[in-house]
């Protein structure tokens, strides 16, 4: 008599490779998640065409890859600190007071309507401006992870903090006096392109030959998926974390310095309301908002996406007040979009 058959028993492995085919998907989809904005992006290149012919003229696009390289380093910025693991609100009010400052200590006491310190010459700006940059990062860095006080907090009210220093020295004024040193990079040229592209691009170039290549780029990675592992792997992940808080905020620094040299003046609200742009590119460019997982590029096509979809809009005549309806709506798709592709819950 033959032996009864275990209908528990065969169906098991089924099940199994029923099961495990859920996370095995979710991870071949992840793996593509730095390239999902790539077709988002030529349909918004047709779409603008179609909607104006001046759309594919290198004048445009020249403009806008301009327009998008000071927003490029903070999403460059942010996105190393969200790979790592933590947060900094206090960019977009870096980008304004570090060349406020800046400008402040090497403008003579007799500089017009704004008067400043005359402490240093005036080739001495550019590196004012990022010194004070990375300071603000160090700062935070401490209360973070000396003090271990919560990062959303501690950054948040340096925004506010730093947003007011930026209105009191500059009296609420916008700043038109600058040093020729100031200004040269955001309007000269290199082989027919504005020099913020190819310097935004290198910097890009190299952080994420530093994130795939480099011991200490891989070792974020670690930190921010999962801290206590890292540490016992002999990863020093405060100092490591640390310096890319400082990082970030020279990165802004210098996103301030572009800014300020491409319009020819410091506004007394330079880098308001950036911080939802910022989270908006990083978020939609597959960058984890818990930390460990993210590239460059895809941050780099989320910030692209973001300005075409400004360009196309101006194009169109939209009403630029739509713009950010269309980023939040953008950010909240993304977040569907890689809780479905990669199975991580965004909390």
């Amino acid at each position: 008599m033959p032996a009864p058959t275990d209908v528990t028993e065969t169906a098991a492995p089924a099940a199994g490779t029923t099961a495990a085919a859920g996370p095995r998907l979710r991870v071949e989809l992840g793996r593509f998640r730095e390239l999902s904005l790539i077709p988002v992006i030529a349909v918004l290149v047709l779409i603008g065409f179609i909607v104006s012919p001046a759309f594919l003229t290198s004048t445009n696009l020249l403009g806008v890859a301009q327009q998008s390289t000071e927003l490029s380093l903070l999403v460059l910025a942010e996105a190393l600190i969200l790979i790592v693991g933590r947060m900094d609100l206090s960019l977009e009010s870096t980008i304004g007071v570090a060349p406020v400052i800046a400008v402040w200590l090497v403008l003579p006491t007799s500089g017009g309507r704004f008067t400043g310190l005359g402490l240093f010459p005036a080739w001495m700006a550019i590196p004012a401006c990022l010194v004070i940059g990375a300071l603000i990062g160090a700062f935070n860095g401490f209360l973070i992870l000396k003090l271990q006080l919560n990062g959303f907090i501690v950054t948040l009210g340096g925004l506010t903090m730093l947003r007011g220093l930026q209105v009191a020295i500059s009296k609420g004024q916008s700043i038109v006096e600058l040093p020729a040193s100031f200004t040269y990079l955001g309007h000269t040229s290199w082989l027919g392109a504005p020099a913020a592209i190819w310097i935004c691009a290198v910097l890009f170039c190299i952080g994420g030959s530093a994130l795939a290549w480099l011991r200490h780029g891989r070792a974020l990675y670690a930190i921010g998926g999962n801290p206590e592992a890292a540490r016992t792997a002999g990863i020093r992940a405060d100092r490591i974390t640390w310096v890319v808080l400082i990082v970030g905020g020279l990165l802004a620094a210098f996103a301030g310095v572009l800014y300020a040299g491409h319009y020819g003046s410091i506004s007394a609200d330079q880098g308001s309301g950036w911080i939802f742009q910022v989270f908006a590119a990083t978020v939609i460019g597959g960058v984890s908002l818990n930390g460990g997982r993210g590239t460059l590029f895809g941050a780099l096509t989320g910030v692209l996406t973001l300005q075409l979809v400004s360009n196309v809009m101006t194009l169109a005549g939209v009403p630029p007040l739509w713009n950010q309806f269309l980023n939040g709506a953008i950010i909240i798709v993304a977040l569907i979009i890689s809780r479905f592709a990669s199975g991580e819950k965004q909390e």
